[in-house]
């Protein structure tokens, strides 16, 4: 790997290869490696630039032919969480979140498995192993955090002890913001909504902390699989003209 600097970052092209949201469309991206002493400032300079991070690599579409990838943003200053998002945040109110540095546990792999299997049998994920899923986690040059979300044991009150842990979240801290990088749940306890109560607990703790923004990674206007990203408006995307803000 070639040593670079914040100042002076070295990108590269992958080659062209089948887009995994629109069909019959090629994608290529641009990356960079995020190591070193910089590698945080780095991080924080490339999320605002629509970049995301894979373990030690910041990257970003660069299709010759399409821009149908949106970097996007909840905008934390103005948002307001609707009557069915508090509604969502007191179904949960019995989880407890644990914050922790980016260390895998044999637990949480067992949770991304059942997770993968109940949501993304077919995905490029579908096939990692215990070693796969800790350098996923671990394999960070960055302020990157996991937050484990467990049931409250009955009779802790409400900072005790958590018990089962049913959701997971891999996240990275920027300066004035946070990258949700990945998360999974139990996939059978849909009438708690946990993917979308995971999104709206970072939301929370960045208007407690005076953060600017979430970041939440790309959306494609029309992929079904990212179609809820559209639900955490007020909400920017990054157009060629800079962050403008998404109409609802």
């Amino acid at each position: 790997m070639t040593r670079h600097s914040f100042n002076n970052p070295q990108f590269y092209l992958t080659a062209p290869q089948p887009c995994p949201y629109l069909p019959e469309q090629q994608e290529r991206k641009i990356f960079t490696y995020l190591v070193g002493e910089d590698a945080d400032m780095l991080n924080d300079s490339l999320s605002s630039g629509g970049f995301r991070r894979s373990q030690t690599i910041a990257y970003r579409p660069a299709c010759e032919a399409c821009q149908a990838c949106l970097s996007v943003r909840v905008v934390v200053p103005l948002y307001h969480f609707s009557k069915n998002q508090r509604r969502i945040l007191r179904k949960n109110d019995d989880l407890i979140a644990q914050i922790g540095g980016p260390i895998a546990t044999m637990e949480q792999y067992a949770l991304f498995r059942d997770y993968l299997e109940a949501r993304h049998d077919d995905g490029g994920m579908s096939a990692m192993s215990m070693g796969d899923f800790g350098a996923m986690v671990e394999d960070s040059h960055v302020d990157t955090q996991v937050i484990e979300y467990r049931l409250r044991q009955s009779g802790s009150g409400i900072s005790g002890k958590g018990g089962e842990l049913i959701g997971v979240a891999l996240t990275d801290q920027l300066s004035d913001a946070c990258s949700m990088v990945y998360s999974f749940f139990r996939p059978d306890m849909t009438e708690r909504s946990l993917g979308t109560f995971i999104i709206l607990d970072h939301i929370r703790r960045a208007i407690e902390e005076g953060w600017s923004h979430v970041y939440l990674g790309y959306w494609v206007k029309g992929s079904a699989k990212m179609n809820y990203k559209t639900r955490f408006q007020p909400m920017e995307f990054l157009g060629p003209y800079g962050w403008e803000m998404m109409k609802d």
